[in-house]
């Protein structure tokens, strides 16, 4: 599939994107190891999360739905997962994959982990590290890449982990482990990251302590079923809000936007740039805190991104970067370097993408500058990551002629109907087969 999307154009309305990705693929996860019964609501029913969904289907957990976000999961406590038929496929979700193998290294059985092209060229070295050093057996491809052959065991020890970079997806994989392991798994991360995990397990009732950066927690607990209400997904929001601030005469409303303080990155940089953002009825939902998000249009200006930003935007930067694109001025990424190894290098990726569109950026090894001025138009590779794809499909919207986006099949995996949204709100937005 591919997008064809028109020049010029405003954002105007009101609109709740889908569930929070992070927080379905937790619920699914933490539902299947608690004791009794998990209901989810707002689950996002995007080809991430639902892979997630079906390797706990083939290993052993009975799931109801999910229709229309709800979902019922039956849990069978932290022992009752049964060795799969057949290998789990995780699509390209790195979420699920990393954050399973945590899972998988507490389990009598043996699993093999596989995924698409793009997943199994995503490096899993930064989780066979630490899990080795608790005491699981793990293979790999070449690189440390995918497939994964996992042999775990009731045999676990606690460690002490220093995360050698800010990884939300390696804590949490970490702790995941640690409720298996004999005695105290604790991590340390040089800088905040979501803590979507933590709260989530709290939520299960299982208990942890967070302070000054580290976060700790003892094997052999519960988890017991409970009640989840899924907040919007601040990354997708995230798509709409710069799409608001960029094109003139916008005015947009979002709904039920997760707000959790380590994911709210996006939105600090944008009103660093100038952007016009107000967050209201601000409240707490299944210990998450939600708000409502309006957006006006306005004029940004090109920033040096602050640093202690950058992991609570990480997954926001491609959009992001078609903000700086459309700013007055130059803004400069540093201290980037996960970008690199997400769906797609990501500065690479969009670095490739401006340059079509005639805007001016140097790639650095952690980062990008990137110049503000007139984005023309043309065809742009998206190297089948669906941030990339969203992105430029955004810019069209200041574009002197039309942007044509290929190879958008993924767009499914965290925004369904991303394009029918959209152009409900304005976006001259068109998507056929790329065959056509």
């Amino acid at each position: 599939m591919e997008f064809l999307v028109a020049p010029g154009g405003s954002i105007h309305g009101e609109a709740r994107v889908p569930g929070d990705k992070s927080i379905s693929h937790r619920s699914v996860m933490l539902g299947a190891m608690a004791t009794g019964e998990t209901s989810v609501k707002g689950f996002l029913q995007g080809e991430d999360a639902l892979a997630t969904v079906a390797a706990f289907r083939a290993l052993g957990v009975e799931i109801e739905g999910p229709r229309k976000g709800a979902m019922r999961i039956r849990g069978v406590g932290l022992r009752g997962l049964r060795e799969a038929s057949t290998r789990l496929d995780m699509g390209n979700s790195g979420t699920s994959m990393r954050l399973l193998c945590g899972i998988l290294a507490g389990q009598e059985f043996s699993s093999e982990l596989v995924g698409d092209a793009s997943l199994m060229g995503r490096p899993m070295q930064r989780v066979i590290t630490p899990l080795t050093r608790m005491g699981a057996t793990i293979v790999s491809g070449d690189g440390g890449r995918p497939p994964l052959k996992i042999s775990g065991g009731s045999s676990l020890r606690g460690i002490h982990y220093d995360l050698p970079m800010a990884s939300a997806q390696v804590k949490s994989c970490v702790l995941l482990a640690g409720l298996f392991a004999e005695g105290e798994t604790s991590v340390t991360e040089p800088a905040p990251t979501r803590d979507h995990t933590e709260r989530m397990l709290r939520g299960f009732g299982y208990e942890l302590q967070s302070r000054d950066g580290v976060t700790s927690l003892r094997g052999g607990g519960q988890l017991r079923g409970c009640e989840i209400d899924v907040p919007s997904d601040i990354s997708s929001a995230a798509f709409l809000m710069v799409a608001a601030s960029i094109a003139p005469g916008s005015e947009l409303l979002l709904t039920h936007v997760g707000v959790n303080p380590t994911r709210t990155g996006v939105i600090s940089i944008l009103k660093l740039m100038g952007a016009d953002i107000t967050l209201s009825n601000e409240r707490e939902v299944g210990g998450e805190p939600v708000a409502d998000i309006f957006v006006r249009s306005a004029s940004l200006r090109g920033i040096d991104i602050p640093r202690d930003l950058v992991p609570l935007a990480i997954d926001e930067f491609p959009v992001l970067f078609i903000a700086a694109a459309c700013a007055e001025g130059r803004t400069v990424l540093r201290g980037a370097e996960e970008l690199r190894v997400k769906e797609s290098d990501r500065i690479a990726s969009m670095a490739e993408g401006l340059t079509t569109l005639g805007v001016s950026n140097e790639v650095l090894d952690d980062g990008i500058i990137i110049d503000g001025g007139p984005i023309s138009g043309g065809t742009i590779r998206t190297f089948h990551d669906h941030r990339i794809a969203m992105s430029f499909a955004v810019a069209a919207l200041r574009a002197e002629n039309e942007i044509r986006i290929l190879d958008c099949d993924h767009v499914a995996t965290s925004f369904p109907d991303f394009d029918a949204l959209t152009r409900g709100l304005g976006l001259q937005i068109a998507s056929r087969d790329g065959g056509e």
